[in-house]
């Protein structure tokens, strides 16, 4: 009897270690993880750094356009280039600072209405939580959404149809609200979904670079702040 009882507790000992260690994040995921969240927070200061200098000297639509569309040249044709190199943090600090400034003429726009401070930090608490939440989640479940992957992508191009159509449809001078509305909100569920994708990428090791991965996650903290902005600013009957 005593000999039976060790034996089960030595093999539900055994089972309870290869469990912890299956789902134990790997050393090397730990790693990109660290150096994500680092990279990721110091890039999220500096664009925030940018923006209010951007506010500060009142920076144009026009300048915001151009600083938009440098940051998205980088991100296309040379951060792919320099990602395994140390020159590619360089590229993600410019990358982020051009997106700061250009984030300065819709700060500024929504901060004129009476309650825009409120509107601004209850978008930063609303972001914020999201991507806590989302990624605390991932990081406690360790499940894997790289099924999303299709749907998201569809989802992506989608959306961007529909917002080019917004934007040829105003400068025709017709505007829908309600449709603009609704695209905010399909990016707010968007950018969640890619949260939790590229996040379990990280935790199961289908994202190796820190680099590449800061970029995305910065993305969606990014479009997920815009969005939020949209939509609470429209409920609080400013848009």
């Amino acid at each position: 009897m005593e000999n039976r009882q060790y034996s089960y507790q030595q093999n539900r000992g055994n089972t309870i270690a290869r469990g912890s260690a299956t789902d134990a994040i790997s050393p090397e995921a730990s790693k990109v993880l660290k150096n994500t969240y680092t990279l990721l927070a110091m890039t999220l200061l500096f664009s925030t750094v940018m923006a209010a200098a951007s506010m500060y000297v009142g920076l144009g639509r026009g300048a915001s356009l151009i600083c938009s569309l440098g940051a998205l040249a980088l991100v296309w044709f040379v951060l792919p280039r320099t990602a395994n190199s140390s020159a590619g943090i360089g590229v993600v600090f410019a990358f982020t600072g051009l997106l700061g400034l250009s984030l300065g003429p819709t700060m500024n726009y929504y901060l004129q209405f009476s309650n825009g401070s409120q509107i601004v930090m209850q978008a930063l608490g609303g972001t914020a939580l999201v991507f806590f939440a989302l990624s605390g989640y991932v990081l406690t479940t360790k499940k894997d959404f790289s099924f999303m992957r299709g749907m998201l992508v569809a989802g992506l191009v989608v959306v961007l149809v529909a917002a080019v159509g917004a934007m040829v449809a105003s400068l025709f001078g017709v505007e829908i609200t309600a449709f603009s509305l609704a695209i905010s909100a399909a990016i707010v569920f968007l950018m969640s979904g890619f949260i939790l994708y590229d996040t379990s990428r990280i935790v199961n090791g289908g994202e190796q670079n820190y680099i590449m991965a800061t970029t995305g996650l910065y993305l969606n903290i990014y479009n997920l702040f815009l969005a939020l902005l949209h939509l609470i600013s429209a409920f609080s009957g400013n848009d």
